[in-house]
C-alpha cells in the first residue's frame, strides 16, 4: 500500500485518514485477519507493555546488577516537584526506563521495534495518557501510528543496531513515538512525518556499543533520551516546524551512516562505551574473568 513515508502521508491526506487506519488496512490486507482480529492482536501488545511499565516502576534489578531501580529514583524526584524539565515529559522518560530495566531483568516486554529500544514508544504513550486522555482503541491506534513508521524504516533501513548502530533502533523507536504523538494529540500526517524527521536526524550517528554485550548499559539510558527526543520533536512539530530534509531522505542517510560504521560500533562490544576502561572491568567483573586475565 505504501513504500515511504511520502506516500503514506499522501495517501493518508488524499483519502481523509489517519495514518494508525491505513496501517490497520494495511495489516488486515496482508495478514487476511478480520479488523477486529487485528485490533485484538495490537491490543495484547499494548497488555504487554503496560505490565512492563507498571513492574519497571515499582523497582527491578537486572541479574548482572548493571541496571536497575531508576525508573523508582524518577519517579520519586517527580513526586517532589522541583524538576527542571516538564513532568510529562519526565514521566515519559521514567516509564521508558522502567521498560527496559524490565527487559533488562528477563521480563516481557514488546520489542518496537527491538527488545533494546522497547521503552520509547510505550513510554511515551502512558506518558500523555493523563494529559490526553485517549481511550483504549485511541491507544491501540498510538501503535499502529507508530507501527507504519517503523514498516517503513525496516523495509528502507534497518531497525538492527548490529546492522546499523542505534541510531537504527532507539532512533527508529524514537521516531515511531514522536509520529505517533503528533497524531494521537490531533496532528496532520504531514507533521507526523515531520515529527520523525525531526526526531530521527537528531540521532544520526548513534553508535551501538554495549557493556559486556549486554542489552542494559548504556541501552536504558539511551532510551530514556529516545524518549524525551520524541516528546519535544512532537511538540515542534504540533508548533509547525518543519524538517530541511524530508522524512524519507533522514531514513536514507541513517541506513547509509549505519553501512559506514566500523563493526566495533554496532553491536559487538569491541568499541565505544564498551571498550573504556570501566566498561572492560565491569565485563570482567560479570563473567568472572580472572585479574590477571583483564585487559
Amino acid at each position: 500500500m505504501f513504500r515511504n513515508v511520502a506516500e503514506l502521508v499522501e495517501l493518508a491526506t488524499s483519502k481523509n485518514k489517519r495514518i494508525s487506519e491505513l496501517m490497520i488496512e494495511q495489516e488486515t490486507e496482508v495478514t487476511g485477519r478480520s479488523r477486529e482480529e487485528v485490533m485484538a492482536m495490537m491490543d495484547r501488545s499494548l497488555s504487554v507493555m503496560e505490565q512492563a511499565v507498571e513492574r519497571g516502576i515499582k523497582g527491578v534489578k537486572s541479574h548482572s546488577g548493571l541496571t536497575g531501580g531508576d525508573a523508582v529514583l524518577l519517579q520519586k524526584y517527580i513526586e517532589k516537584g522541583n524538576f527542571l524539565s516538564g513532568e510529562t515529559l519526565l514521566d515519559a522518560v521514567s516509564k521508558a526506563v522502567a521498560t527496559n530495566e524490565v527487559n533488562a531483568a528477563m521480563g516481557t516486554i514488546c520489542a518496537t521495534p527491538t527488545a533494546g529500544s522497547a521503552g520509547v514508544v510505550p513510554g511515551t504513550l502512558f506518558a500523555v495518557k493523563n494529559k490526553l486522555k485517549p481511550t483504549r482503541e485511541q491507544m491501540v491506534s498510538f501503535l499502529f501510528t507508530a507501527g507504519a513508521f517503523g514498516f517503513v524504516v525496516a523495509n528502507n533501513a534497518s531497525i538492527s543496531g548490529a546492522a546499523g548502530g542505534c541510531q537504527a533502533e532507539v532512533g527508529s523507536a524514537a521516531g515511531m513515538a514522536a509520529a505517533a504523538l503528533v497524531e494521537m494529540a490531533g496532528g496532520t500526517p504531514g507533521q507526523s512525518a515531520e515529527a520523525m524527521a525531526i526526531t530521527l536526524k537528531n540521532m544520526l550517528g548513534l553508535v551501538c556499543d554495549p557493556v559486556a554485550g549486554l542489552v542494559e548499559v548504556p541501552c536504558v539510558k539511551r532510551n530514556a533520551m529516545g524518549a524525551a527526543n520524541a516528546m519535544v520533536a512532537a511538540d515542534m512539530a504540533l508548533a509547525g516546524i518543519t524538517s530541511r530534509i524530508p522524512c524519507d531522505e533522514v531514513i536514507d542517510a541513517m541506513y547509509k551512516i549505519g553501512q559506514s560504521m566500523p563493526s566495533a560500533l554496532r553491536e559487538t562490544a569491541q568499541g565505544g562505551l564498551a571498550a573504556t576502561p570501566t566498561g572492560r572491568e565491569l565485563e570482567a567483573k560479570i563473567f568472572g574473568i580472572p585479574l590477571d586475565k583483564r585487559e
